[in-house]
């Protein structure tokens, strides 16, 4: 594949699907920087894998360490603030009425990315990119591809700048996230990501299972584990 020569900016917590992309990134642009945020999650052990990922990452795959540019981590605490929600807050994990779970933080992935846009502009990158899915259990509606169509929409206009939002996560199933990081760096990168990664909504490291560490039970520990057990069934019968 020839190398873009554009730069891209990814939206990098330190989970499974960030790792992912950033894999993919590296594996497509000339020049690669990552963002991460704090709002207050729960799970803010996340952002402590940030970095040991990226050096792991440079280590284990020398091709695409030249491309991998700084690290920048973004204070959200106001997010934090005006959030009432299960990510946020010590409560108990479950559906709401109107069909969302309580994960759920409304205008999260929307401000993450107009942040985003407004380093990437400053830094000289045209391209965006993050783990927004719809195929997950979530339904999360600032993770939809038509939200994602017009916000990249938005904030061309908005910087009078082409900005172009990379999901290649978005129709994918977690089995096929799994294929895809395999596809890009072959088991040493689902070793890396297993290994280094964080999923779990409890923020629990304390519990290593075959899909990584996490406390087993939350939805996303649950997600990631049915997606490794599917995506081992059908590698099994490849």
């Amino acid at each position: 594949m020839s190398q873009d020569p554009r730069t891209a900016l990814v939206v990098f917590s330190g989970g499974q699907d960030s790792t992912a992309c950033l894999a993919w990134a590296l594996s497509r642009y000339s020049h690669v920087e990552t963002i991460g945020f704090d709002y207050g999650q729960r799970h803010k052990v996340e952002l402590d894998c940030r970095g040991r990922i990226r050096t792991e990452l440079a280590q284990a795959f020398p091709d695409w360490a030249p491309r991998l540019g700084e690290d920048h981590l973004l204070d959200l605490g106001l997010l934090g603030q005006i959030s009432d929600t299960a990510l946020t807050e010590s409560r108990a994990i479950e559906m709401q009425a109107n069909g969302l779970p309580n994960t759920f933080v409304p205008g999260r992935n929307l401000l993450f990315l107009n942040f985003a846009a407004a380093l990437a502009y400053r830094r000289g990158a045209s391209v965006l990119v993050g783990g927004m899915c719809e195929s997950d259990y979530s339904g999360y509606p600032d993770c939809r591809d038509n939200t994602l169509k017009a916000l990249q929409v938005a904030i061309s206009l908005g910087l009078d700048s082409p900005m172009t939002i990379e999901t290649p996560l978005m129709w994918l199933t977690k089995a096929q996230t799994w294929a895809l990081s395999e596809t890009l760096g072959g088991q040493a990168l689902n070793d890396l990501i297993i290994e280094h990664t964080h999923t779990c909504y409890l923020g629990d490291r304390s519990q290593r299972h075959a899909w990584g560490y996490g406390c087993g039970h939350c939805p996303a520990c649950e997600l990631r584990r049915e997606g490794f057990t599917q995506y081992q069934r059908e590698k099994g019968n490849a």
